[in-house]
C-alpha cells in the first residue's frame, strides 16, 4: 500500500513538470509569431509610471508595423497623437499643440523591441535575450540592448499561443511603461499613405528637416 501511495504521489509531482516542459518558450512563440510576417496591425493600451512612481492615465490607440523600418503609432484616447516613422524620419503630430516634431530615424528606433516582430533576424544582434519562464499565463523573455546608448534599459515581452500580448520596458530616464496588445492582424494590406506624413495646414514644424525635399504644400 505504501508503495502504491508513493507511486501516486510521484506521478502527481511529475505532471506539472511534464506540462511545464511541454510549454513553448517565449522565444519559440516569438519565432512562430514572426514567421513570414512583414506587416502587422493591432490595438494597444499603454500605462506609464514616472520615476517618482506616479502612474499616468492609460492611453489607447492603434499600431501598424511594416518591415523593415516603418511604423505608425496612433493614440486615440484620452488625447490624440500620431507618430509615423517613414524609414528616414520620425514625425510626431500633436493636434492639441498644433505642432509637428520631426527627427531623423536612427537605427536604434528601427530595431526597437516592437519592430523586431517584423525583423526577427536582428534580434540576437541587437539584444541580449533571457528567458523568464511563465507568469500570468504568458511566456516571458527579457531583451537588453547590446548598445547602451539606446533609449531603453530593458524590455520584457509576454506571449500567449497567438502572439505578443504585453510589453514592459524601462526607458533611459527610469520611467516604466506597460503596453497591452490585442486584435493583431497578420500581414494586412497597409496603404503606403499610413507611413507617410505631411504636416497639416497651419501647424508649426520643429526639429531636423534636413534631407526632406519639400514638406509643403501642407495637407489640410
Amino acid at each position: 500500500m505504501r508503495n502504491r501511495i508513493a507511486a501516486v504521489l510521484l506521478s502527481l509531482c511529475l505532471v506539472p513538470l511534464m506540462a511545464s516542459a511541454a510549454t513553448p518558450t517565449a522565444r519559440a512563440r516569438l519565432d512562430a509569431f514572426a514567421h513570414d510576417l512583414h506587416a502587422l496591425r493591432g490595438d494597444f493600451t499603454q500605462t506609464l509610471t514616472d520615476v517618482n512612481g506616479q502612474q499616468g492615465q492609460p492611453t489607447r490607440g492603434t499600431v501598424e508595423l511594416l518591415a523593415p523600418r516603418q511604423f505608425r503609432w496612433q493614440t486615440t484616447a484620452p488625447y490624440q497623437q500620431l507618430i509615423v516613422a517613414d524609414g528616414s524620419h520620425v514625425w510626431t503630430w500633436d493636434p492639441d499643440l498644433e505642432q509637428v516634431t520631426v527627427r531623423k530615424q536612427s537605427l536604434s528606433e528601427a530595431h526597437s523591441p516592437l519592430t523586431i516582430l517584423t525583423d526577427p533576424a536582428r534580434l540576437d544582434k541587437e539584444f541580449k535575450i533571457d528567458e523568464l519562464g511563465q507568469r500570468d499565463g504568458l511566456a516571458w523573455m527579457r531583451l537588453t540592448p547590446r548598445d547602451a546608448s539606446q533609449s531603453i534599459q530593458s524590455a520584457e515581452l509576454g506571449f500567449d499561443a497567438q502572439g505578443l500580448v504585453e510589453m514592459r520596458f524601462t526607458d533611459s530616464r527610469g520611467a516604466d511603461s506597460v503596453i497591452r496588445f490585442s486584435h493583431w492582424q497578420r500581414n494586412p494590406k497597409l496603404p503606403d499613405s499610413d507611413f507617410q506624413f505631411t504636416p497639416p495646414k497651419g501647424a508649426d514644424v520643429v526639429g531636423d528637416t534636413s534631407g526632406i525635399p519639400e514638406i509643403h504644400p501642407l495637407r489640410p
